[in-house]
């Protein structure tokens, strides 16, 4: 089974994360598939960067997001949706 998980890279107290699409079998620090993007929890707001579209076409493929990875493909979504203006009634 496919699975988009998160790896951790970086160096000691300085955890960054590449998003990956990974075979479930395979060692976390193992080989890959494909890697859709990347995570740095530490700048303020956090960073994730995330092609979408990739990630969408795994998820249609049958690849499962772990929940970390649910929660930031969500907060992608959300960024890159542009915002709703809310109707405003001005009345005369």
């Amino acid at each position: 089974m496919v699975r988009i998980r998160l790896v951790r890279k970086g160096t000691k107290n300085k955890p960054t994360y590449r998003i990956l699409v990974a075979d479930q079998r395979k060692a976390t620090s193992g080989s890959f598939i494909e890697n859709i993007g990347h995570f740095n929890p530490r700048t303020e707001p956090e960073t994730i960067v995330v092609d979408v579209e990739r990630a969408n076409h795994w998820i249609a493929h049958g690849a499962q997001p772990t929940p970390a990875v649910q929660r930031l493909l969500k907060a992608a979504a959300a960024e890159a949706a542009p915002a709703t203006e809310t109707d405003e009634h001005v009345e005369s």
